[in-house]
């Protein structure tokens, strides 16, 4: 992990939980003192007690880890609202449906923000049988490519994954309308409407 829970994000949250320090000393079987510390500074919670003071306080252990708590109002799964991340050491491509922290190899992954598709990343839709061929006009080299090409819509996403020193190009369903994603890994994530 890239950092450590910290005795503000702590105190916040104990606050939330109308718990006193007393209380949540209680529920982790240390003292109050030790409560006091780590909401103050003065010493961190031993890695042991990382998971039962997620569990104390309600949250995951990546948003105790993070500071960053993370309310899911997006409760009808509207796929239209997903966010996409890709781990820069593996490469791993990771999809949720709102808000979320992720972290993958070690890293606290960002959702990628998707740009409009430009005359460097251009992208061609063919219509062949019933779906849709897309041709990205891109370098497939193993230090620049197009990683994979996503279609969302509000009740789906398909995906596809592409590799270096292939072809920039696969076919997929397209049933109603939602956006049509392409990942370059040095430019990042591109989107277009359709």
């Amino acid at each position: 992990m890239d950092n450590y829970v910290t005795g503000a994000t702590i105190k916040k949250l104990r606050e939330n939980k109308n718990l006193t320090q007393l209380q949540l000393a209680q529920i982790l079987d240390v003292s109050s003192k030790a409560v006091s510390k780590w909401e103050t500074a003065k010493g961190l919670p031993d890695i042991s007690l990382i998971e039962p003071l997620a569990r104390a306080l309600d949250v995951s252990v990546m948003e105790l880890m993070s500071g960053t708590m993370v309310s899911n109002s997006n409760r009808s799964a509207n796929m239209l609202r997903s966010k996409l991340y890709v781990c820069p050491v593996c490469g791993n491509i990771i999809h949720s449906m709102g808000e979320t922290v992720i972290s993958c190899c070690g890293v606290t992954l960002p959702p990628l923000e998707a740009e409009d598709f430009d005359e460097e990343h251009k992208i061609i839709l063919e219509q062949v049988e019933d779906e849709k061929f897309i041709t990205l006009e891109h370098p497939m080299e193993k230090s620049h490519f197009i990683s994979f090409v996503a279609y969302v819509t509000s009740e789906k996403i398909e995906l596809v994954k592409l590799y270096p020193e292939g072809n920039a190009e696969c076919r997929i369903k397209m049933r109603g309308h939602g956006f049509l994603y392409a990942y370059c890994n040095k430019q990042g994530l591109y989107k277009k409407k359709v």
